[in-house]
């Protein structure tokens, strides 16, 4: 088994990060490192622990590096797990859409680095990013609506006295070739934590994937930010690759992390070359070890929450590991009409750049809440598996002032929900179903449950309602290879954050029901991989 790694929860204002430099370094650089010397008193590193975490570095860093380890400063954002809830007492379930998908990628980074079970730091598991990494046939999108919703209510895997809902949300995808003009700013981290294999020069391969994908109308500019910030390039024609292949290799990784003037950089550039009815974007490239200027979440969120009002959407997409902030990342993405994803390897910048690049770069829907209402005449109890930091209050779901989550074309946004059956002659109980008992349509019905969406067109400041009855119609003993396969994620995910609600799964049933279905892309197949590579590790 892997020694467990050594994670340290640092105060997010803390001034130090992962700084490096060697000679030749930037003054920046050597004024934030401390005296720790090779023979020649020529490299430096700001860290003063070591943990067997292994990091590559770049060339021009390697020499200096060798020999030295590097302590693990993480930092995720610990919430409560949810839980059980009465229909009688809350019979609505309200929270924010998300398609993130940072918390699987980087999870599958942590496995492949050695990592077991104990070893998974908390914060880290968010259920919901690990089944939304995933593709599902869901059904398409009909009659002008956003959403094709797919339901489906079967046996609970991990606990057999209860009933498992799987809700899928899909929307149409787009070829990004012939989607609407865009106008991309890439925000570009080049401080000194950014100097090694997995970060500036992954990100500089990941970015030329993408340079592929865009039409020759569209725009790109390139802000750096170290000790501060640089524009790089300025609006130029996506169909001049040279030019902006040679900006990107251009790049070096030297001294503090300022990322504030970076993003305010960055929007400001956003707003110049702004195209009505485009696709306007910011794509943040980062380890999230900002130790220079605002740091903490709060001031970051307010900074970003201002800057979105201009109707420039944010992409995050975090490198790195060791000193990853993956704390701020999620806020700086929550607050900015934005979607996170971590980039551990070339096959994932494909994946997110190339494969998926409309659903993270072509917003369709923003603002996407969800509220479920349950009928007390068939479910007693429920618990929302995953979501943990998207609950919003009930009354939230009316009120268009609240941010609520972004869905991209071609998305598709999975709901988990685990169900207790009500009694025949439960009586416990405003609403559809309920006054202060299960009403005579709630007895009458077949519907089990609603689901609610709520939406803003991209460019909109108005909410717009879809609903969705869902009943005994959705029941069935003989599940889709779709509701086996997200429900072993969920259950995979439980046992990753040793959640209390996990019962009798384990990480062999897991591995037995995805060897019962096809997996039928090359992600899943390297998720039956990842499961039996972390029962390995332990």
């Amino acid at each position: 088994m892997r020694k467990k790694a050594f994670i340290m929860v640092m105060a997010l204002s803390m001034a130090f990060g992962n700084l490096v430099g060697c000679a030749g370094a930037s003054s920046d650089n050597a004024a934030y490192s401390p005296s720790i010397a090779d023979d020649g008193g020529s490299c430096v590193v700001a860290e003063t622990a070591t943990t067997n975490s292994s990091i590559s570095y770049s060339a021009e860093y390697a020499d200096c590096m060798d020999g030295i380890d590097v302590m693990n400063t993480e930092e995720y954002s610990v919430v409560d797990e949810n839980g059980f809830k009465s229909v009688a007492k809350s019979p609505l379930s309200t929270f924010s859409a998300d398609v993130d998908t940072a918390s699987y990628s980087n999870i599958r980074r942590m496995i492949n680095e050695g990592y077991g079970v104990d070893d998974i730091p908390d914060g880290s598991v968010r259920i919901e990013e690990m089944v939304n990494y995933f593709s599902y046939n869901y059904n398409q999108p009909e009659d002008g609506e956003p959403f094709g919703v797919t339901a489906t209510i079967s046996s609970c895997p991990w606990n057999e006295d209860n009933e498992l809902l799987v809700l899928g949300l899909q929307t149409e995808a787009i070829d990004f070739t012939e989607a609407a003009d865009s106008n991309i700013v890439f925000l570009i981290d080049v401080s000194g934590s950014m100097y090694t294999d997995n970060k500036l020069p992954l990100l500089k391969k990941s970015f030329e994937l993408m340079l592929d994908s865009l039409g020759e109308k569209d725009k790109v500019s390139i802000v750096t930010y170290a000790g501060g910030d640089e524009v790089i390039l300025r609006g130029v024609p996506a169909s001049n690759k040279k030019t902006i292949l040679d900006a990107f290799d251009s790049l070096e990784a030297g001294g503090s992390t300022n990322g504030a003037d970076g993003i305010v950089t960055a929007y400001e550039l956003a707003e110049n070359y702004f195209i009505e009815g485009g696709n306007n974007r910011v794509i943040l490239a980062t380890d999230g070890d900002f130790n220079v200027g605002i740091s903490d979440p709060a001031d970051l969120e307010k900074l970003i929450s201002e800057e979105k009002e201009s109707g420039v959407f944010l992409t995050v997409l975090g490198f790195g590991m060791g000193n990853y902030k993956d704390n701020r990342m999620e806020t700086l993405a929550d607050a900015g009409n934005g979607n996170y994803a971590y980039i551990d390897d070339i096959k994932e910048a494909n994946k997110v750049l190339v494969e998926e690049l409309g659903a993270n770069m072509v917003t369709v829907a923003k603002d996407v809440k969800l509220q479920v209402e349950f009928n007390p005449a068939y479910i007693s109890e429920y618990r929302l598996v995953g979501y943990d930091n998207r609950v919003l209050a009930d009354e939230d779901f009316e009120d268009d002032t609240k941010d609520a989550g972004e869905v991209g074309a071609g998305h598709s946004v999975t709901v988990i929900y685990e169900l207790v059956k009500a009694d025949e002659d439960s009586t416990e109980s405003g609403l559809k179903y309920q006054d202060s008992a299960p009403n005579d349509f709630a007895k009458e019905t077949d519907e089990w449950l609603t689901l609610s969406v709520r939406y803003k067109e991209p460019d909109g400041d108005e909410s717009k309602l879809l609903a969705y009855p869902i009943g005994q119609g959705d029941y069935t003993d003989d599940p889709s290879d779709d509701f086996i396969f997200a429900s072993s994620v969920a259950e995979f995910g439980m046992i990753l954050s040793k959640s209390e609600y996990v019962n009798e799964g384990s990480l062999k049933r897991v591995i037995k029901k995805l060897d019962s279905i096809d997996l039928d892309d090359e992600y899943k197949e390297e998720f039956r991989e990842l499961v039996d590579a972390i029962r390995l590790n332990d």
